[in-house]
């Protein structure tokens, strides 16, 4: 009989993975000067040791104006990419998992709060704010700072930041990267018709919208290692009348295909204030489903995934390639072993927790 799908492995732009779980990015706002410090350690470290088959490191910002918060993760100096050398050095003593990267620019959704103490903007004076820029002058909400319009001397700038963040991960032995693409941030503000209001090459039409993602998307494949992933997470509709939708985000990953991308993880929203979603178990699947049929690069999903049957059926029906979770496994760090022992699948974990396997799954552990 045929193991679970959720634990077969899978070849990514060369790298294989273990199985079909992924840990998503999850931001924890807890950088100084977008320096990683020994919160990140614990954090990655925990996940590291989840048996997933790949941990990715939270949106971490191409230039400081990038960061979403003054407490981000950022990779645009010399400071920060030694501050997370040594963090990934610190995981890579304990786990081979393989670790990518997520790398962002927040554009106007920039220059904000910390969530827990209420996430509002902070305007260019705060002392913990700073002027955002966008692919036009309007503001996520019109209460807000209005961004400043990017010129094309900007674009520029903004992609090569891309790039050499892309040359410092490989230098501290990334194994992958995800262009951040998704949930308003920079790149999705210029795919969304209800945010890119440009009248130049850059704006109008779905080619010219899709233009500087591309153009961001070539200029990382270039600057990373050939034999190394790179990946892009979407946001595969606005809920928006008139917005970005799964119709373009398929347009998009064809494109992406044709320049080499090697896999897509199709989430959704985050651009527009008045998006109404249908949140729910497996909301985002059907938009990954549609993207899947359209590429034949590996498709993650991702939303609301919580239980083992649920993931299996994602992966097993041809929803998706690859599952994603980030909330679920924050909640907790194991998940993946508590998946693997309902489904009867083994898992990797480090040999000082193998005692711990339940008495009906003796088998659980990968024993190496």
């Amino acid at each position: 009989m045929a193991g679970p799908k959720l634990f077969e492995p899978i070849t990514v732009g060369g790298k294989e993975l273990v199985n079909r779980i992924v840990i998503a990015p999850m931001c924890q706002y807890s950088a100084v000067d977008g320096q990683m410090n020994d919160w990140h350690l614990i954090h990655l470290g925990q996940l590291a040791m989840s048996g997933a088959a790949l941990l990715t490191i939270e949106a971490t910002a191409v230039t400081p104006e990038g960061r979403i918060t003054y407490a981000d993760v950022g990779l645009y100096d010399d400071a920060t990419e030694a501050a997370m050398k040594r963090v990934i050095d610190g995981i890579r003593r304990w786990s081979d998992m393989p670790i990518a990267i997520q790398l962002a620019h927040a554009g106007r959704k920039a220059s904000t709060e910390v969530p827990w103490k209420g996430g509002a903007q902070l305007p260019p004076d705060d002392s913990h704010g700073w002027q955002t820029e966008s692919v036009s002058a309007l503001p996520f909400l019109p209460s807000e700072n209005a961004p400043t319009a990017l010129s094309k001397a900007d674009l520029v700038r903004i992609r090569d930041a891309f790039a050499d963040s892309a040359r410092r991960s490989a230098r501290i032995g990334l194994d992958a990267i995800q262009i951040h693409a998704a949930h308003g941030y920079l790149l999705h503000q210029f795919l969304s018709p209800l945010s890119n209001k440009r009248d130049d090459e850059y704006g109008g039409s779905l080619e010219n919208r899709l233009r500087f993602p591309l153009e961001v998307f070539d200029a990382v494949r270039a600057a990373f290692p050939a034999d190394k992933p790179v990946t892009v997470r979407v946001s595969g509709t606005d809920w928006v009348e008139g917005g970005w939708d799964a119709a373009q985000t398929v347009a998009f990953a064809r494109a992406l295909e044709e320049r080499g991308c090697d896999g897509i993880h199709v989430s959704s929203g985050g651009l527009d204030a008045r998006q109404k979603i249908p949140v729910g178990p497996s909301y985002q699947v059907p938009l990954a489903r549609q993207v899947k049929a359209a590429v034949s690069m590996p498709v993650v999903a991702v939303g609301l995934i919580t239980s083992a049957e649920q993931a299996e059926a994602i992966v097993a029906t041809g929803d998706a390639d690859m599952i994603a979770v980030a909330r679920t496994v924050l909640y907790d760090p194991h998940w993946p072993w508590r998946v693997a022992a309902a489904l009867g699948a083994q898992v990797k974990a480090p040999p000082q927790y193998w005692r711990s396997a339940p008495r009906q799954s003796p088998d659980l552990f990968i024993k190496d």
